[in-house]
């Protein structure tokens, strides 16, 4: 019966869900997606280098950790077994080398993938760049989520469909909100990576960042009516509605 009745009101709604477009929105995605892709295996590859200096033959493992991160992958690169050594040591050099290259490579992809987000978020929507906060890549996602223009009917749907959103969490005399753990997770995190920037370089954020944490008393992260505030002043600002 209730869906039966639900049915003819879906079908009457003033403003049903559109889905998302193709073309330049697909574009951005699997430039995302692939980026994305390229940066987590650059995690596991340095991960899986830094077990490997941990392990390594006491001489060689002396030389390398006495270097930062970046010039760890810099030397391993570099590095040239030699006949002479045990077949442990050679080994061990050649393990580094070859995962220390693999890094090199999975950076420069994610760069050149990066440029390539830039350009086409730059030729799409370049006012959303001029924001405080508003990297390439976090730009890209909220292009992909919001697709094209009148897919959501209002900011409120805006927040809700990324996430941002409180949900009314009271109980008895106890009026409170809690997270919403719904919604577009990736666009969630890059509304939320443009607001930890803006609380550390937008006096705007800040001042109304400090405000809050001197009203709880106490040196708090960035709630959920903070990040969903932010959401809100993105999309009317750059008209994603």
């Amino acid at each position: 019966m209730a869906r039966e009745v639900a049915e003819p009101e879906a079908l009457t709604s003033e403003h049903l869900i559109h889905p998302r477009r193709r073309g330049e929105r697909e574009a951005l995605r699997v430039l995302l997606a692939t980026r994305q892709g390229a940066v987590e295996a650059t995690t596991a590859a340095i991960n899986h280098l830094k077990a490997l200096v941990v392990s390594a033959p006491d001489d060689l493992r002396a030389e390398i950790r006495a270097l930062g991160s970046n010039a760890q992958v810099a030397y391993c690169a570099k590095l040239r077994d030699r006949p002479a050594q045990s077949l442990e040591h050679r080994m061990t050099i050649r393990v580094l080398r070859s995962t220390a290259q693999r890094i090199q490579t999975l950076r420069a992809e994610a760069k050149a993938l990066e440029e390539e987000i830039t350009a086409l978020v730059s030729a799409i929507k370049p006012e959303l760049l001029e924001q405080v906060g508003i990297g390439a890549v976090s730009a890209a996602q909220i292009l992909v989520s919001w697709s094209h223009p009148g897919r959501f009917r209002s900011e409120a749907a805006f927040a809700a469909f990324a996430g941002t959103a409180p949900i009314p969490a009271s109980s008895g005399l106890t009026n409170r909100h809690r997270l919403n753990r719904s919604g577009d997770r990736q666009l969630n995190r890059a509304l939320h990576t443009i607001i930890l920037v803006r609380a550390r370089v937008d006096p705007e954020t800040r001042t109304r960042e400090g405000s809050r944490r001197r009203a709880a008393h106490c040196s708090v992260p960035l709630s959920g009516a903070s990040v969903s505030r932010e959401s809100r002043l993105i999309a009317s600002r750059e008209s994603v509605l």
